[in-house]
């Protein structure tokens, strides 16, 4: 008779460990799949035409507009001299938004104040590089940004 009990206990030690061992892997699961998501599937953006053109911005001088490129945020910016430059809007620091300061005339990070000139070169404060620069490109009224090649 003792065989029978062995035989239960050993039963029930299984199935009990083996319903622990499904419950962890039923929590742990969805949080690796959290941590660790899947490759986006988006694609790549070599270049992209802007859905504003140079009128637009020439009517609005003082503002920078920003754009979407690809997953990231580009800023366009016209100087001064009628040139257009085009960069990530996407401090090198913390990775908050920079803005258009024309009344400065720079670039302008109001996360921790970080400073760029209108050539993308960190100026001041804890931005530890450049912004990264895009090419513009104008044919007719429309603007055609694209990433500078290194």
């Amino acid at each position: 008779m003792a065989k029978k009990d062995s035989s239960r206990r050993d039963f029930i030690s299984w199935f009990l460990g083996g319903g622990t061992l499904a419950t962890l892997g039923a929590i742990a699961y969805p949080a690796m799949r959290f941590i660790n998501p899947p490759e986006s599937g988006e694609a790549n953006v070599s270049q992209l035409k802007l859905p504003f053109g140079r009128p637009e911005i020439q009517a609005e001088p003082s503002n920078g507009k920003t754009f979407k490129f690809g997953r990231d945020l580009g800023i366009i910016v016209l100087t001064e001299a009628g040139d257009l430059r085009a960069f990530a809007a996407t401090c090198t620091h913390l990775d908050c938004t920079v803005q258009h300061r024309p009344d400065l005339g720079i670039l302008w990070c109001s996360c921790h104040n970080g400073r760029y000139d209108l050539d993308g070169g960190n100026i001041s404060g804890p931005p530890p590089r450049p912004l990264e620069k895009y090419v513009v490109n104008e044919v007719g009224d429309d603007i055609f940004i694209k990433k500078e090649e290194v």
